[in-house]
């Protein structure tokens, strides 16, 4: 076995000595790339793959955790800007059973901030009770903040007074939200409100005034209502803005239908009434056909003779009545009807809720240069149409055709194209340089190819063609020794002769694996001169 591995070692040993340079050079390369590659595939095939531990975790708990990792053994990698830990998939459970024993992570992840209430025991005094309340709270209040779509982390704090006997003596309750936003993401108006009205639900008596939320560059978000109506005034201003926009977009996409996009410009101004309005009405309708609520009748008589004989008789009222005579007889009749009609009654209240449009006012302009063969009244009629104009209240719809001034756009789309032009041509040369490097690659291994197929069949031709001569030159031997008579000692010389001729059988065959070029020279030369 050791002489077959260092013959095949010897071998290659003069395979590689025969070679010239630049065979040399591919063959060391060829050999490099082949041991490299073969290093990469081991290596990926023995890395482990990788599977999250802990996402979102707080700078303490992702140190506390590499800590326990490190001293465990277990490898590991950080991603996320380091508030991600990755472990290979098959300790990815029996790590995270581990860190949990240990209590990791304390404050990250999905924990619950109630489990703060455990520490003290029964030991704890009133006033600690009342600050792991209040830590217990922030944390609850951190993680629901969190589960907002756009929010990353949020930080709330409390500050909880001492209840007092009176009432007129309790110090309002108070929080504050910091809240971080994720990349690209901004909290609209309505999130910061149930932001606000979150935090002032979950507390006993806190107002959602008494609230204030702010963001990481120190905005302030939440507006507070001061009595001086700056709330109400932004929130209006944010539902003009709103409405606004909302017209502006839906003319906007009518327009860019039949101009095509970029070739318009819209601009609505909008007046909507804020006031609320509370009407009542009472109306009365009599109708014949009713049938009355109450009758009242009454009548009256009275009859007889003046005892005194005097003119006239006594009226309902006492008084005598002149117009009688004497021994006459007297009568008197009286006869009365009330009735209650019924009456239709109506009640009506109303109230007209804040918001409604006052007046509406729009401008449209379109780029002369694309809206040469559109009629503007056409367009106006359209825009109308389209949000409602109402000329009775007041609202108008103006629509022009003018130049519109295209050199900044077209400064931004020669930019534009310049730097495609210029992604292209990076992309065209690097192609063309990795194909040039492959090319250059392959050329380099087919002439080196070629050079020792070359060589091989000329130390063939060579090996061959010295062969061809010695067998000659050894029948030509032959033939004349067999014309003399054999001897001893010519059998001797014979046996000698036939030593030295393969001991310099094997120089020659070394000499032409060695130089076979310049053995195939001098075989030429001696071809030539020979007559």
């Amino acid at each position: 076995m050791k002489q077959t591995v260092t013959r095949y070692l010897a071998r290659y040993q003069r395979t590689f000595s025969s070679l010239n340079t630049g065979q040399k050079v591919a063959a060391a390369l060829g050999t490099g790339a082949l041991l490299l590659a073969g290093f990469l595939v081991f290596r990926w095939a023995s890395t482990p793959s990788y599977a999250p531990l802990f996402s979102d975790l707080s700078s303490s708990d992702a140190s506390a955790v590499i800590d326990k990792l490190d001293a465990s053994g277990t490898p590991y990698k950080i991603t996320n800007g380091g508030s991600t830990v990755m472990v290979p998939k098959d300790k990815v459970y029996s790590s995270r059973i581990a860190l949990s024993g240990d209590g990791l992570p304390s404050s990250s992840g999905s924990g619950s901030g109630y489990d703060i209430m455990k520490e003290g025991g029964l030991s704890a005094s009133n006033m600690q009770e009342q600050v792991n309340f209040k830590r217990a709270m922030e944390t609850e209040l951190s993680h629901t903040i969190e589960a907002i779509n756009g929010v990353s982390t949020a930080v709330v704090h409390l500050a909880l007074p001492e209840k007092q006997v009176f009432a007129d003596k309790q110090d309002p309750a108070t929080a504050s939200v910091l809240v971080a936003t994720k990349p690209g993401s901004t909290l609209d108006p309505e999130q910061v409100q149930a932001i606000v009205h979150l935090v002032a639900s979950s507390i006993d008596g806190l107002d959602p005034d008494k609230v204030t939320v702010a963001d990481a560059s120190g905005k302030v978000l939440s507006v507070q209502d001061d009595g001086s109506g700056t709330a109400a005034a932004s929130t209006r201003a944010q539902q003009v803005s709103d409405y606004q926009d909302q017209v502006t977009s839906r003319i906007q996409a009518m327009l860019d239908r039949i101009v095509g996009t970029g070739n318009s410009t819209v601009t609505v101004t909008a007046n909507l009434d804020f006031d609320k309005t509370t009407t009542e009405k009472k109306s009365y309708t009599y109708n014949k056909q009713n049938v009355p609520l109450s009758s009242t009748k009454a009548s009256e008589k009275y009859s007889g003779v003046n005892p005194n004989g005097q003119t006239g008789v006594v009226g309902p009222d006492g008084q005598m009545d002149s117009t009688g005579t004497a021994g006459t007889n007297g009568s008197y009749e009286k006869t009365s009807e009330t009735s209650d009609n019924a009456v239709d009654t109506t009640v009506e209240h109303r109230e007209t809720a804040p918001g409604s449009v006052r007046n509406l006012h729009v401008g449209v302009v379109l780029d002369a240069a694309t809206a040469r063969t559109i009629d503007p009244n056409v367009i106006q009629s359209q825009v109308a149409s389209a949000v409602g104009i109402d000329t009775a209240r007041g609202d108008t719809a103006v629509v022009s055709v003018l130049p519109f001034d295209r050199s900044a756009e077209k400064a931004a789309a020669k930019e534009l194209a310049e730097a495609k032009k210029a992604d292209a041509s990076a992309q065209q040369w690097g192609l063309i340089r990795n194909s040039g490097l492959v090319v250059l690659i392959v050329l380099i291994l087919l002439l080196a190819w070629l050079k020792g197929r070359r060589r091989a069949k000329a130390r063939a031709e060579a090996t061959s063609y010295l062969v061809e001569q010695l067998r000659q030159e050894g029948l030509d031997r032959a033939a004349a020794q067999a014309e003399l008579e054999t001897s001893p000692a010519v059998l001797a010389l014979e046996q000698a002769e036939k030593t030295e001729e393969d001991e310099l059988r094997e120089e020659l065959a070394a000499l032409v694996e060695r130089q076979p070029e310049d053995v195939a020279s001098l075989l030429r030369g001696w071809l030539v001169e020979r007559p």
